[in-house]
């Protein structure tokens, strides 16, 4: 299995997982963290949204041209989505206002938004480049949309008119996008450059650079207000302050990508595309020391700190029986980090 995106569904306390090269989603119980069910979909998923008011997720399926749509009650497909052919869809993000899905399609280099009623495309939004991830401005009512691949460049879709209202540039080839509502700013991770561009909500501008970090998912804690950066590979999870857009502690997880964040719990769910597991990080309030290298008025820049915390997680095998083992490890001399490490083996096992 390979897992990529992931959503912590509130109604149910579970968090789906897309298993990308497995054709399927694993639904784990985040009481138990062990996985309670499998949900097979069309080719390829990647990225997840949950839709609190239908109690649904949707799920690009990227190599179909399909958005699945599974019931949390059943776990099991209600709708198949149909996308414009060639859409080729990655990242998902649900507007609580419209009561709709926004798609973006990376093949097709557009933006295909879902009516949750009719389950159905109601309209369809040229972007530039390849987009990836995108996030959702409550505030604004607006759409940021990360490029991605070929671009510099973020596209600010409103959701009153489906629209582009304008556009952002940032660094290169930026994949993750999450809004933080308590400074009104949308953090993007820009792949290429390993950095993270802070865009203020308020004038569409770049405020603040961070060095250092940024690949894949961005994610945003409202209980701690940290921003966590999912880096892939050996890069780990960077967390944020942003108080300051400082690194404050980086966490060593196996190949992270995507990430969720559950709410009743305060846990970071991660998805680690290199072993087929996902990490479960506790957001207990950091007091790390931030090592910041430059600061200038207007656009600061920030070098990442080197904490680390201890690998693991939650493999996404079928239908399997846990043991759980939690342990602590020390991040600093004034820092401590709770993770589960969940063993889970298979019915043959």
């Amino acid at each position: 299995m390979t897992p990529y995106g992931v959503a912590y569904d509130s109604g149910k306390g579970e968090v789906f997982v897309a298993n990308r090269d497995s054709d399927n989603v694993s639904v784990i119980s985040d009481s138990t963290n062990s996985v309670v069910s499998m949900v097979s979909v069309p080719v390829e998923p990647f990225g997840l949204a949950y839709d609190p008011a239908k109690n649904e997720v949707f799920v690009a399926c990227s190599s179909s041209d399909v958005v699945s749509v599974i019931s949390d009650a059943t776990n099991s497909i209600v709708a198949n989505v149909t996308l414009p052919a060639g859409s080729g869809p990655q990242g998902l993000v649900y507007d609580p206002s419209k009561g709709e899905v926004f798609v973006t399609d990376f093949v097709s280099a557009q933006v295909s938004v879902i009516s949750d009623t009719s389950n159905k495309v109601i309209a369809t939004v040229g972007v530039g480049g390849g987009p990836y991830e995108a996030a959702y401005d409550s505030a604004k009512g607006e759409v940021f949309v990360a490029d991605g691949y070929g671009s510099n460049n973020v596209s600010v879709i409103s959701d009153t008119t489906n629209t582009i209202v304008t556009n952002v540039t940032v660094g290169d080839m930026p994949f993750g996008a999450a809004y933080d509502p308590s400074k009104g700013e949308v953090f993007v991770a820009d792949g290429a450059d390993s950095n993270v561009s802070v865009i203020s909500d308020a004038n569409n501008q770049v405020v603040s650079t961070i060095i250092g970090i940024g690949f894949y998912d961005v994610l945003y804690d409202p209980t701690t207000n940290e921003v966590y950066v999912a880096n892939g590979g050996s890069g780990g999870v960077s967390v944020v302050s942003d108080a300051n857009n400082s690194v404050v502690s980086t966490l060593n997880v196996d190949g992270g990508v995507g990430e969720a964040y559950d709410s009743a719990r305060g846990e970071v769910f991660v998805a680690n595309s290199d072993n087929g597991t996902v990490s479960v990080i506790s957001d207990a309030p950091a007091s790390v020391s931030t090592s910041a290298a430059t600061s200038t008025t207007g656009t600061s820049t920030t070098t990442a700190s080197s904490s680390t915390g201890g690998g693991g997680g939650v493999p996404v095998f079928p239908y399997a029986i846990a043991t759980a083992i939690v342990f602590t490890v020390i991040l600093s001399a004034s820092y401590l980090l709770v993770r589960r490490r969940v063993t889970i083996k298979g019915p043959s096992e």
